[in-house]
């Protein structure tokens, strides 16, 4: 009797946790769909490393291989996402700030589906199928900062951003202004918004305007436009700082000016919320990917001899911050 007993209740138990997705800790079957942000998929930067993060999580986890759908216009983000729920995909990783609002309204439509939102903040009151992964960019944008700062002969740097409206992209540069600042008082930072991430042409431009005026390293958080600033640093024969992910290693033609890049941990990011929903079930609010775990840093430092005391000071910087006690926005 308590053998049928307990079979039974065992059956309830798996009926519930299968109405609710993928039974947590057990291996997966799981149908994971990616919808990126606007731009390729192979754009070297956010929307790539997301997607190998994707990957990585089926694997581990034990799911088929996932899906994507490339975004070519913000108009798309609903539909785009809409296309793997009509599919009764168990999971969607929406890649973006932007596409967040969508990925929202998506979540609260679909409690039994699971929704991960790369560089999308959650507000409260927060779904319990919808996390966000975020990132303190100003943290990596300010260890970027620091190598600047050290390597520079001209006293002027420069930064080309993406777009003006995308938190994320303007917490990167006030870190790498405050960082700058902080290491030499004195240093000039020229700072331009080009609102767009799809066109190196228009960022080859904006950095070169900046060489012109004397700058010498260039951060580009920008995407592919960031791409061009960071051709013309290489023409230009100064050093170029690249943002996301290591862009010494994705991006070839740029690599003998790039001298490190502020780096968001974004494969491992995705992964990790995987395994996470894998083992514990829905997943809401957001998830910090910051100094205290790993989830920024900053490249290796290439083409040059750092200068006496860089590293000793990119060290301390992410101990100070791990502490708590800098704060990159101040």
């Amino acid at each position: 009797m308590m053998a049928k007993r307990a079979a039974v209740i065992f059956a309830f138990v798996v009926l519930v946790a299968a109405s609710c997705g993928v039974i947590p800790g057990t291996s997966s079957g799981a149908k994971i769909g990616v919808v990126t942000d606007i731009g390729q998929l192979e754009d070297k930067s956010f929307n790539e490393y997301s997607w190998l993060g994707a990957q990585d999580g089926a694997k581990a986890i034990g799911a088929p291989a996932p899906q994507v759908i490339v975004t070519k216009d913000t108009a798309d983000y609903a539909a785009n996402i809409q296309q793997f729920i009509d599919q009764k995909y168990d999971v969607i990783v929406t890649i973006g700030f932007l596409i967040g609002t969508d990925t929202l309204k998506k979540a609260q439509a679909n409690p039994n589906i699971q929704f991960f939102g790369v560089d999308q903040f959650v507000a409260d009151p927060a779904p319990k199928n919808y996390q966000g992964l975020i990132f303190v960019e100003a943290q990596a944008g300010y260890l970027a900062g620091i190598v600047a700062a050290n390597i520079t002969k001209t006293n002027k740097i420069g930064a080309v951003g993406g777009r003006s409206d995308v938190p994320p992209v303007v917490n990167y540069i006030k870190g790498y202004q405050n960082a700058a600042k902080k290491e030499n008082s004195s240093i000039q930072v020229a700072v331009n918004y080009v609102e767009d991430f799809n066109a190196p042409d228009k960022g080859q431009a904006s950095a070169q305007t900046m060489i012109n005026n004397g700058a010498d390293v260039i951060f580009q958080v920008a995407g592919l436009t960031g791409a061009g600033a960071l051709r013309a640093a290489c023409t230009a024969k100064i050093w170029g700082i690249g943002v996301d992910v290591d862009q010494y290693n994705s991006l070839p033609d740029a690599k003998n000016c790039i001298v490190t890049s502020a780096e968001k941990h974004l494969q491992n990011a995705v992964r990790d919320a995987l395994k996470r929903w894998k083992d514990k079930g829905a997943q809401g609010g957001n998830f910090v990917n910051d100094a205290t775990n790993g989830g920024i840093g900053v490249s290796p430092i290439r083409n040059i001899t750092p200068p006496a005391g860089l590293q000793a000071k990119i060290d301390k910087a992410i101990a100070d911050m791990k502490a708590g006690t800098l704060d990159p926005l101040k």
